[in-house]
């Protein structure tokens, strides 16, 4: 797989140079562009002197770009796209073979490798996370450092909690340097309910001492508007981000709201829940009364997070928000798969998150 390329001048916040092992997060990165470099293609011998329609057909059974424009319509951008999409799923895409199917897998399989690791090697993988600030040290340390990258990181609580000012906070801080708490790259922000402020972005980057148009320019922002069209936008970023390297961090905001709309009542629960399975580094969802939260122990007591077991167990990290006394708010990690259950305070002001 060639280098990465690094960040652009003047596209991201400066910082220390990077090299292309820092950025390697493996090969989940290949666009599925490659997979026509990776199939073996039969041609008989003698090749005779003349091709009929048998023989064109019998060659061209591998790979095409026809084949690769039907994946990325069907939002299938990476070669590890391929890999988590089922043959079953394949199958559905209009003009799809059982045999060009396996070929696709096949060609996928070649270029991956063996799914097995070493604990080695999954340990030099784990040496690459990136850590980017809450913008509130002691939230930072209940977190081991912050919000990581390799994960799924959801942030839950009431209204005025902090979960937007989070967001704000992170699409800032994601693009200072490292030894600053960033990762020196840009921030996609998905925001489905119009909360996104850019004089806040501004605010922000002020505290940080960074430009604030700086700030914004690597800022790709959409407003989704339903459900199919915040799944349509996820789609395009998982494109964007296999075309260029230099983003460092996704932001639903939040991820809930738009299905709460569109799909309502148990009968349509299964059909809502599907579609949630999306892989994001910081989500931002609301909560809901749960009436028998009286009879167990629940963080947050009579409170849960929307979205069922299937958002619960994408994400790997899992935060909750309440108020506490005057202006402070309270941060409870909740689930974490290195990090025990604590708690920490932080407040909100003209800089986003940060410490009492």
């Amino acid at each position: 797989m060639p280098p990465r390329r690094a960040p652009s001048q003047g596209s991201v916040v400066p910082s220390r140079p990077t090299s292309p092992d820092d950025l390697d997060d493996g090969p989940g990165f290949d666009t599925v562009d490659e997979l026509q470099q990776h199939v073996r293609i039969f041609i008989p011998e003698p090749i005779p002197l003349a091709l009929n329609s048998s023989s064109f057909a019998f060659i061209n059974q591998g790979i095409n770009m026809q084949d690769i424009l039907k994946l990325k319509a069907a939002a299938i951008n990476t070669v590890s796209g391929v890999t988590m999409t089922t043959r079953r799923q394949l199958l559905k895409i209009k003009g799809m073979s059982e045999a060009k199917v396996e070929k696709i897998k096949e060609a996928a399989n070649k270029i991956l490798g063996s799914s097995f690791s070493t604990g080695v090697e999954v340990q030099d993988k784990r040496k690459r996370v990136l850590v980017i600030s809450t913008g509130s040290k002691s939230v930072d340390a209940i977190l081991g450092g912050g919000i990581m990258s390799q994960s799924i990181s959801e942030v839950y609580g009431e209204f005025r909690t902090g979960k937007t000012q989070l967001a704000h906070t992170m699409s800032v801080a994601a693009q200072l340097p490292p030894d600053l708490g960033g990762a020196s790259g840009k921030v996609a922000y998905i925001d489905t309910e119009g909360t996104f402020r850019p004089d806040r972005i501004k605010a922000i980057a002020d505290r940080f001492g960074v430009d604030g148009n700086m700030a914004l320019e690597n800022i790709l922002y959409a407003r989704a508007f339903n459900s199919e069209h915040q799944m349509e936008l996820i789609n395009e970023c998982s494109l964007r981000f296999a075309e260029d390297k230099d983003f460092r961090l996704l932001i639903v905001d939040s991820i809930m709201a738009l299905f709460r709309v569109d799909y309502s009542g148990r009968g349509e629960l299964s059909e809502r829940q599907q579609k949630l399975a999306q892989i994001c580094v910081l989500l931002t969802n609301q909560v809901q009364s749960d009436p028998g939260a009286t009879m167990t122990f629940v963080a947050g007591g009579a409170l849960k997070p929307i979205g069922g077991h299937i958002l619960s167990h994408a994400s790997a990290t899992r935060m909750f928000l309440r108020k506490g006394r005057a202006e402070e708010r309270v941060a409870k990690l909740v689930d974490s798969p290195d990090r025990p259950e604590s708690e920490a305070s932080y407040k909100l002001d003209e800089g986003g998150w940060a410490d009492v």
